[in-house]
Protein backbone atom coordinates (compact mmCIF):
# COMPACT_ATOMS: atom_id res chain seq x y z
CA UNK A 1 0.00 0.00 0.00
CA UNK A 2 1.24 3.52 -1.00
CA UNK A 3 2.27 6.17 1.43
CA UNK A 4 -0.58 8.22 0.03
CA UNK A 5 -3.54 5.30 0.29
CA UNK A 6 -2.02 5.05 3.81
CA UNK A 7 -2.63 8.74 4.92
CA UNK A 8 -5.98 8.83 2.80
CA UNK A 9 -7.43 6.00 4.68
CA UNK A 10 -6.31 7.49 7.81
CA UNK A 11 -7.61 10.78 7.49
CA UNK A 12 -11.30 8.56 6.06
CA UNK A 13 -11.20 6.55 8.99
CA UNK A 14 -10.81 9.44 11.58
CA UNK A 15 -13.40 11.63 9.95
CA UNK A 16 -16.36 10.34 12.51
CA UNK A 17 -14.24 10.83 15.15
CA UNK A 18 -12.75 14.22 13.69
CA UNK A 19 -16.46 15.86 13.48
CA UNK A 20 -18.28 15.82 16.66
CA UNK A 21 -15.86 17.92 19.05
CA UNK A 22 -16.44 20.75 16.17
CA UNK A 23 -20.86 20.02 16.06
CA UNK A 24 -20.45 20.02 20.02
CA UNK A 25 -18.77 24.00 20.12
CA UNK A 26 -21.28 24.74 17.73
CA UNK A 27 -24.63 22.87 19.01
CA UNK A 28 -23.36 23.64 22.52
CA UNK A 29 -25.20 25.21 25.38
CA UNK A 30 -27.64 23.97 27.89
CA UNK A 31 -27.26 21.73 30.72
CA UNK A 32 -23.71 20.54 31.96
CA UNK A 33 -23.15 17.08 31.95
CA UNK A 34 -21.30 17.63 35.72
CA UNK A 35 -24.38 19.59 36.65
CA UNK A 36 -22.28 22.05 38.81
CA UNK A 37 -20.52 19.26 40.71
CA UNK A 38 -17.43 19.83 41.99
CA UNK A 39 -14.79 17.46 43.16
CA UNK A 40 -11.94 18.60 45.67
CA UNK A 41 -12.73 22.43 45.25
CA UNK A 42 -13.02 21.98 41.36
CA UNK A 43 -15.73 21.40 38.75
CA UNK A 44 -16.04 17.90 37.38
CA UNK A 45 -16.04 19.02 34.05
CA UNK A 46 -17.37 22.35 33.66
CA UNK A 47 -19.98 24.32 31.43
CA UNK A 48 -18.32 23.76 28.05
CA UNK A 49 -19.24 19.90 28.52
CA UNK A 50 -22.71 20.13 28.03
CA UNK A 51 -25.40 17.33 27.10
CA UNK A 52 -26.35 19.20 23.75
CA UNK A 53 -23.17 19.57 22.87
CA UNK A 54 -21.97 15.74 23.26
CA UNK A 55 -24.81 13.95 21.62
CA UNK A 56 -24.89 16.36 18.82
CA UNK A 57 -21.53 15.50 18.34
CA UNK A 58 -22.06 11.92 18.37
CA UNK A 59 -25.11 11.83 15.91
CA UNK A 60 -22.68 14.17 13.40
CA UNK A 61 -19.89 11.72 13.70
CA UNK A 62 -22.25 8.62 13.55
CA UNK A 63 -24.48 9.74 10.55
CA UNK A 64 -20.84 11.24 8.66
CA UNK A 65 -19.97 7.32 9.27
CA UNK A 66 -23.18 6.23 7.49
CA UNK A 67 -22.92 8.74 4.43
CA UNK A 68 -18.82 8.28 4.17
CA UNK A 69 -19.73 4.02 4.15
CA UNK A 70 -22.60 4.79 1.76
CA UNK A 71 -19.68 6.80 -0.47
CA UNK A 72 -17.11 4.66 0.15
CA UNK A 73 -17.26 2.40 -3.21
CA UNK A 74 -18.10 5.36 -5.28
CA UNK A 75 -15.19 7.62 -4.30
CA UNK A 76 -12.99 4.57 -3.75
CA UNK A 77 -13.15 3.47 -7.85
CA UNK A 78 -12.98 7.78 -8.51
CA UNK A 79 -9.30 7.73 -6.43
CA UNK A 80 -8.27 4.26 -7.02
CA UNK A 81 -8.01 3.46 -3.25
CA UNK A 82 -10.13 1.09 -1.54
CA UNK A 83 -11.91 2.89 1.43
CA UNK A 84 -12.96 1.27 4.51
CA UNK A 85 -16.95 1.11 5.24
CA UNK A 86 -18.08 2.14 8.98
CA UNK A 87 -20.01 -0.41 10.91
CA UNK A 88 -22.78 0.94 12.77
CA UNK A 89 -21.19 -0.45 15.88
CA UNK A 90 -17.69 1.54 14.49
CA UNK A 91 -19.69 4.31 13.44
CA UNK A 92 -21.02 5.00 16.88
CA UNK A 93 -18.08 3.93 18.72
CA UNK A 94 -15.98 6.40 16.98
CA UNK A 95 -18.27 9.17 17.32
CA UNK A 96 -18.69 8.73 21.36
CA UNK A 97 -15.36 7.83 21.44
CA UNK A 98 -14.28 11.24 20.81
CA UNK A 99 -16.26 12.89 22.66
CA UNK A 100 -16.09 10.51 25.99
CA UNK A 101 -11.77 11.19 25.38
CA UNK A 102 -12.77 14.86 25.29
CA UNK A 103 -14.32 14.83 28.56
CA UNK A 104 -12.04 12.79 30.03
CA UNK A 105 -9.88 15.27 28.96
CA UNK A 106 -11.73 18.33 30.78
CA UNK A 107 -11.86 15.91 33.95
CA UNK A 108 -8.16 15.67 33.96
CA UNK A 109 -7.52 19.77 33.25
CA UNK A 110 -9.54 20.44 36.10
CA UNK A 111 -7.46 17.84 38.33
CA UNK A 112 -4.15 19.76 37.10
CA UNK A 113 -6.22 23.40 37.80
CA UNK A 114 -6.62 24.49 34.33
CA UNK A 115 -9.48 26.29 33.47
CA UNK A 116 -11.96 26.07 30.54
CA UNK A 117 -9.69 26.14 27.46
CA UNK A 118 -6.56 26.91 29.08
CA UNK A 119 -4.05 24.15 26.55
CA UNK A 120 -2.68 21.13 28.00
CA UNK A 121 -0.45 20.22 24.89
CA UNK A 122 -0.67 16.83 23.72
CA UNK A 123 -3.72 15.82 25.70
CA UNK A 124 -5.47 18.58 23.69
CA UNK A 125 -4.97 17.07 20.53
CA UNK A 126 -5.58 13.70 21.16
CA UNK A 127 -7.92 12.92 23.85
CA UNK A 128 -10.70 12.63 21.41
CA UNK A 129 -8.37 9.75 19.17
CA UNK A 130 -7.57 7.71 22.26
CA UNK A 131 -11.15 7.93 23.14
CA UNK A 132 -12.43 6.92 19.70
CA UNK A 133 -9.79 4.01 18.95
CA UNK A 134 -10.30 2.94 21.92
CA UNK A 135 -14.27 2.31 22.29
CA UNK A 136 -13.98 1.61 18.53
CA UNK A 137 -11.18 -1.09 19.29
CA UNK A 138 -13.85 -3.04 21.97
CA UNK A 139 -16.99 -1.99 19.77
CA UNK A 140 -16.15 -3.36 16.28
CA UNK A 141 -12.73 -5.19 17.14
CA UNK A 142 -12.16 -6.75 13.74
CA UNK A 143 -12.94 -4.32 11.76
CA UNK A 144 -10.74 -1.88 13.84
CA UNK A 145 -7.77 -4.65 13.00
CA UNK A 146 -8.40 -4.04 9.61
CA UNK A 147 -8.70 -0.61 9.33
CA UNK A 148 -6.32 0.42 11.55
CA UNK A 149 -3.17 -0.86 10.66
CA UNK A 150 0.33 0.13 12.21
CA UNK A 151 0.98 2.17 9.41
CA UNK A 152 -2.59 4.24 9.50
CA UNK A 153 -2.67 4.59 13.09
CA UNK A 154 1.51 6.24 12.71
CA UNK A 155 -0.39 8.47 10.56
CA UNK A 156 -3.34 9.40 12.95
CA UNK A 157 -0.77 9.97 15.44
CA UNK A 158 0.74 12.00 13.25
CA UNK A 159 -2.16 14.18 11.52
CA UNK A 160 -4.62 14.33 14.03
CA UNK A 161 -2.14 17.34 15.92
CA UNK A 162 -1.72 19.30 12.62
CA UNK A 163 -5.49 18.99 11.93
CA UNK A 164 -6.36 19.89 15.36
CA UNK A 165 -4.45 23.04 15.52
CA UNK A 166 -5.45 24.40 12.23
CA UNK A 167 -8.77 23.60 12.83
CA UNK A 168 -8.74 25.40 15.91
CA UNK A 169 -7.52 28.27 14.85
CA UNK A 170 -9.75 28.58 12.41
CA UNK A 171 -12.93 28.59 14.01
CA UNK A 172 -10.87 31.30 16.61
CA UNK A 173 -10.49 33.64 13.32
CA UNK A 174 -13.87 32.96 12.38
CA UNK A 175 -15.46 33.58 15.86
CA UNK A 176 -16.28 30.27 17.28
CA UNK A 177 -14.11 29.76 19.67
CA UNK A 178 -12.38 31.92 22.62
CA UNK A 179 -8.85 31.01 21.96
CA UNK A 180 -6.80 29.73 18.64
CA UNK A 181 -5.71 26.20 20.36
Amino acid sequence: MSWLSVVVIAFWAMLPAYLPNNVAVLAGGGQPIDGGRTYRGARLLGDGKTWRGTVAGTAAGAALALALDAAAPAIGDAIGIDLPGFPIAAAVALALGAMVGDIAASFIKRRLDRQRGAPVPGLDQLDFVLGALGLAVLAAPTWFGETFTPAVLAVVVILTPILHVTTNALAYVLGLKDEPY
